[in-house]
């Protein structure tokens, strides 16, 4: 998991317990507009597990799919891999060449 992912993910994963101890320290709180935001934001940890793991799981089948393809096709994908690279520095090389004059 590359650093920018596992950072998004350790900050998902302190907005929900953050958003956990707000529900237990204001349990005890009585009053409608606290009742309804309580009720708000636990529907809305749920939305944000759903989607997580929808996610996940997408990741994961793009994945395994991708592992699947190479391994069925190694040599065309070592062809791909080596026009997307050539591409790429070719475009790089000719931003730098504009911008380093």
């Amino acid at each position: 998991m590359s650093k920018q992912t596992q950072a998004i993910s350790n900050d998902m994963g302190q907005l929900a317990e953050d958003a956990r101890a707000l529900m237990a320290a204001t349990a005890d709180v009585a009053g409608e507009k606290v009742g309804e935001a309580r009720k708000r934001l636990a529907a809305a940890l749920e939305r944000g597990r759903e989607i997580a793991g929808n996610v996940r799981d997408k990741a994961v089948e793009g994945a395994k799919a991708a592992d699947e393809a190479v391994r069925e096709h190694p040599y065309q994908a070592i062809g791909i891999a080596l026009g997307v690279g050539a591409l790429i520095g070719f475009l790089v090389s000719r931003r730098c060449s504009r911008n380093c004059d």
